[in-house]
């Protein structure tokens, strides 16, 4: 499986806020994951997103969204190690994370290591036609307190639409995996 990390944190980079309007807090109830209008139409985001706000967990989650068609100017069938006509059917999705302990990631090398680490280990996924990027940003936790989350923006295509979404499940599982089991920072 394909995957990277990056830092997006300095001048007009998007942050990650917790605080927005229609925010709904899975760590309580990690089963309300279905409810959401994404996950209704990726039941695989629903699954993702009730692992990783499960107790267990060590990150949760606060936003996410799910593209269900990306356009092939969007993609690099390269990047997705897809052929090109491949990418005619593609989709998306991101989900906002931050550590189950907020002061997991207060420091960038730790957040930096984090990701690695995960991409190490989604590198050993033999997925293709998928694509996993982790992008640290700055986050705001409360409304005086700002610390560091990823955005996880996953990429998957397939010969069909359908062949896509199962890709997307695998990759959505792949990395909740991934995170599972890097779940203590050094």
């Amino acid at each position: 499986m394909e995957a990277d990390c990056e830092f997006e944190v300095g001048g007009d980079a998007p942050v990650i806020d917790t605080l927005w309007p229609g925010f709904v807090d899975l760590r309580r109830t990690p089963e309300q994951a279905r409810h959401l209008p994404e996950a209704a139409q990726l039941p695989a985001l629903a699954e993702a997103l009730a692992k990783l706000n499960a107790a267990a967990s060590p990150v949760w989650t606060c936003k996410c969204d799910f593209w269900p068609r990306l356009k092939a100017d969007e993609l690099d069938a390269g990047e997705l190690d897809a052929p090109p006509g491949c990418i005619a059917h593609a989709m998306g999705c991101y989900i906002d994370l931050l550590p189950r302990d907020g002061q997991q990631w207060a420091q960038p090398a730790i957040a930096a290591a984090v990701c690695k680490r995960v991409c190490s280990l989604l590198h050993a996924v033999p997925l293709g036609y998928s694509r996993i990027d982790l992008i640290i940003r700055r986050a705001f936790i409360t409304a005086d307190r700002m610390d560091l989350g990823i955005t996880a923006y996953l990429t998957s295509c397939g010969s069909s639409s359908a062949e896509a979404e199962r890709t997307l499940a695998a990759a959505l599982m792949a990395l909740t995996d991934a995170l599972e089991s890097h779940s203590t920072v050094e």
